[in-house]
């Protein structure tokens, strides 16, 4: 008896056929002035030489609360906008590149799964264009550059205890998240402690990814706050005089990044990871430029309604002076049950009591976006192990509460695979919605906190810490209130405690500090016990990757 085994992520981006990217360019309307190639299968977009206004419509990808089990956000965003094409809708992708911290360590990769992935795989995995190399360089330019101006004098008077600032490197490395630096005499520098945070959730991938216009970068990289002075008044980058070597640094990272999917619709992958601890979006430049270029602009956000979308919507949306025009919400029936209270090794049995248990975390973040004045669509994505029985189920109560739901099976079929799921997001693109923020930006800090925490995460209320309540104290004085709130919280749970699945209530949300990020254009509250430099797991998927004689990637997937 032979006995096929399934083909891998890996395998089948390596043995698809990409066109070149000029092709890819050429669909997409891109003209050829605005090309800048890396090589045969991806490039960047040069913004200022693309004309047109951005009117394409908006299909945001979200889920719900992530599981071991797996839910295929980025699989589903990538077959939707492959069936949209097939539908012969003009649509391009906008999405996130990944970051080597969960690529080398949980995740393995993050460009979609089985025929609905954008390509080149190992490419986008690994290094890509050099995106995040140059946002960790300009971030610990930046640090260099503090600690020479305390080394050289000091004549910001900057109290080098109260230095916000820290160094980044895109891998989880929990053994650098407290360091000293400066050691060894003063020809080294002034000794002060010091940490790093993960590139990807640096207040530079922020103000990355929230700028408008190569301006609006250096405008933004000018507002950062570094640290307080000995009197503690707050000193800015713009201060040191170093905003336009950042924005140097920056220049060529800031296009945008044109790729395709298995099946050749235009791509772009530009910044944006970790909704958990950051911003979590991709850059509004690449959504903006997709909008010129396409009828339809398929984007996700990192994580689960309470995070990804709660922060496009709230943050986003906001500040890009846009909305979404549909959002669809990925789910598994096996996530479900992992939610209902089903281990992980038994979620193979048909079990639909804890798939009706665990559709209430399903059921919260509809809610979640239904708030926000959009009615989801719910991409149900297929597994093998799914049952007849737990299929009716699902299908039922969506019925019952007037959702809409599509089967999805883009993973084994492409874009096929998503045809259902188009003609009902078409269906909702037709509709007008009644978007709009859930708080008002002169809302309080803890209103607005309070309001995200109720109406978003399903809690009962706020707590603040002490440090937190100082630290508000202080953002009043600045005038720093009037901005939008950044949540940074465990992404397994509604709650900030990460073993509580399903969807818990009564809870209380712990806020421990909130830190100004005015580059970026918001604040930042740490919740629970969530850091900002995440570890590695016992057995990282490093540990699965190597290269082959022919030098191609072995591992990801």
């Amino acid at each position: 008896m032979t006995v096929t085994k399934p083909l891998t992520d890996l395998e089948i981006a390596s043995r698809a056929t990409m066109q070149p990217i000029t092709a890819i360019a050429e669909k997409a309307n891109i003209p050829e002035a605005a090309l800048e190639q890396y090589g045969r299968y991806k490039a960047k977009l040069d913004i200022n030489k693309i004309p047109g206004q951005a009117t394409g419509k908006v299909v945001l990808v979200t889920a719900i609360s992530p599981t071991p089990a797996g839910e295929g956000k980025s699989t589903v965003t990538v077959g939707l906008a492959d069936a949209l094409n097939q539908l012969n809708e003009n649509v391009m992708v906008a999405l996130r590149e990944p970051s080597l911290g969960p690529v080398m360590g949980v995740k393995g990769g993050a460009t979609g799964g089985g025929y609905a992935q954008v390509l080149p795989m190992e490419d986008i995995n690994l290094h890509f264009t050099g995106d995040l190399h140059a946002i960790t360089t300009a971030n610990n330019a930046l640090a260099a550059l503090i600690d020479n101006h305390i080394h050289q004098g000091n004549a910001l008077n900057i109290d080098p205890r109260r230095i916000l600032w820290k160094r980044v490197v895109d891998l989880n490395d929990r053994a650098l998240r407290n360091v000293v630096v400066g050691l060894g005499g003063a020809v080294q520098g002034v000794p002060r402690e010091d940490g790093f945070d993960i590139t990807v959730a640096s207040e530079i991938m922020a103000v990355f990814c929230l700028a408008t216009s190569l301006e609006d970068l250096k405008i933004r990289l000018s507002n950062i706050v570094i640290g307080y002075t000995y009197d503690r008044e707050p000193v800015f980058v713009r201060q040191l005089g170093v905003e336009g070597a950042l924005t140097l640094l920056l220049k060529d990272a800031f296009k945008p990044n044109l790729v395709q999917t298995i099946e050749g619709t235009p791509a772009l992958i530009h910044g944006g990871p970790f909704a958990n601890i950051a911003h979590g979006c991709n850059s509004i430049i690449a959504t903006q430029t997709a909008r010129k270029l396409a009828d339809i602009v398929v984007t996700e956000a990192g994580f689960g309604a309470d995070l990804g979308a709660e922060k496009f919507m709230n943050i986003k949306a906001r500040q890009g002076g846009f909305g979404p025009d549909a959002v669809v919400i990925v789910a598994t029936i096996r996530a479900l049950k992992m939610h209902g209270g089903v281990a992980k090794d038994a979620l193979s049995n048909e079990n639909v009591d804890a798939l009706k248990r665990g559709i209430e975390n399903l059921a919260k973040h509809v809610d979640t976006v239904r708030a926000f004045g959009v009615e989801p669509v719910i991409a149900l994505n297929r597994f093998i192990t799914d049952t007849e029985a737990e299929l009716s189920t699902i299908l039922e109560w969506a019925k019952s509460n007037n959702i809409r739901i599509a089967r999805t099976n883009v993973w084994e079929e492409g874009g096929k695979g998503g045809i259902e799921l188009a003609k009902q997001v078409l269906d909702v693109l037709a509709t007008p919605n009644n978007f709009h923020q859930l708080y008002d930006l002169q809302d309080s800090i803890e209103e607005k906190v309070t309001t995200i925490v109720q109406k978003v995460y399903g809690g009962a209320g706020v707590q603040f810490t002490d440090t937190a309540k100082k630290q508000i104290t202080q953002l009043e004085k600045f005038g720093w209130d009037v901005l939008p709130i950044c949540m940074a919280k465990t992404q397994y749970s509604l709650s900030d405690q990460a073993t509580l699945l399903g969807r818990p209530e009564n809870f209380t949300i712990t806020v421990r500090e909130v830190i100004p990020k005015l580059g970026a254009g918001f604040l930042v509250c740490l919740t629970g016990d969530i850091m900002t430099m995440p570890g590695l797991p016992k057995q990282p998927a490093a540990l699965r990757m190597d290269v082959d004689k022919d030098g191609n990637a072995v591992g990801l997937f």
